[in-house]
């Protein structure tokens, strides 16, 4: 049987997969954006011509990740800006430099993210309040803070996009020690939804992302070790860590024409984590 070839059309219709998840022109700002998943979310929206604001707690940090994307090819202009948002001043002035920088914002990512390991029996009291100050109070605080500026690019068919990074041991009663991130990446998701509902009237959708186990900074104690990778790819449903592409694509959705009637979503990135079913208990 023969093949049928049928020639890609002239014009505007190559545009097609643009115009669905295409974030030109669009500003975001990526907090934590200098490392990692941030700096993965951070290069995906500015290679697709969105002006990206990359923030983070050293600002030196911001500025190479800044150099280094403009360097992959990034279409977008990008802005490198320090804040604590783990600290209410840090958030308060994180809005205003953003504010003095462009009367409108498409997308906010809170990426932000602190953890702290300690057996149960000696985990600290200090680690609540520290860890839930970033992974949970800053994402509402920032929202709250930037609400003039999402709320003046939003438009009903395309609505400004609210992006909470949250994580797979969010999803599921897993702490490995980290009692309090967990909990706070739980909260993040129980908040992902409020927000929506609270937001919609506004045009501005609120989505998570719970990632699993990505190729990153954060993930080199398992990377660099061969053993410790094979075993932890091997309870991997598809067999391997994400990567940068993974991520790219769902951010794209979420952020592009696509994805506008999308919200309140939690969305498992995990390589299939999050459907691996539990012990047997009879086995």
């Amino acid at each position: 049987m023969t093949a049928l070839s049928i020639p890609a059309p002239a014009g505007p219709e190559q545009d097609y997969f643009v115009r669905l998840f295409g974030t030109l022109g669009k500003w975001a700002l990526v907090t934590g954006g200098a490392t990692g998943i941030g700096r993965m979310i951070a290069s995906a929206l500015a290679r697709a011509g969105a002006n990206v604001i990359i923030a983070s707690r050293k600002e030196s940090a911001c500025r190479q990740a800044a150099e280094e994307i403009a360097g992959e090819g990034a279409v977008g202009a990008l802005f490198a800006m320090g804040a604590d948002v783990g600290a209410k001043d840090g958030v308060t002035e994180l809005c205003e430099r953003v504010a003095a920088l462009t009367d409108g914002l498409d997308i906010l990512v809170n990426n932000s993210g602190k953890t702290w390991g300690a057996p149960f029996e000696s985990f600290p009291y200090e680690a609540w309040q520290s860890v839930l100050s970033v992974n949970l109070t800053a994402p509402f605080a920032l929202a709250q803070g930037l609400l003039p500026l999402l709320q003046r690019n939003a438009q009903p068919d395309d609505p400004s996009r609210i992006i909470n990074i949250g994580s797979m041991v969010g999803t599921q009663p897993i702490a490995e020690d980290a009692y309090s991130y967990a909990a706070s990446k739980a909260a993040l998701h129980h908040l992902t939804r409020i927000m929506a509902h609270e937001l919609a009237a506004s045009s501005i959708t609120v989505n998570a992302i719970a990632p699993g186990i990505f190729e990153s900074r954060m993930s080199a104690y398992v990377t660099e070790d061969e053993e410790r990778l094979d075993r932890v790819e091997s309870k991997i449903p598809l067999g391997r860590l994400g990567n940068a592409a993974d991520l790219a694509g769902l951010v794209h959705l979420l952020c592009g024409r696509g994805g506008a009637y999308m919200t309140g979503a939690i969305l498992n990135l995990d390589g299939g984590l999050g459907i691996v079913p539990p012990a047997s208990l009879f086995s």
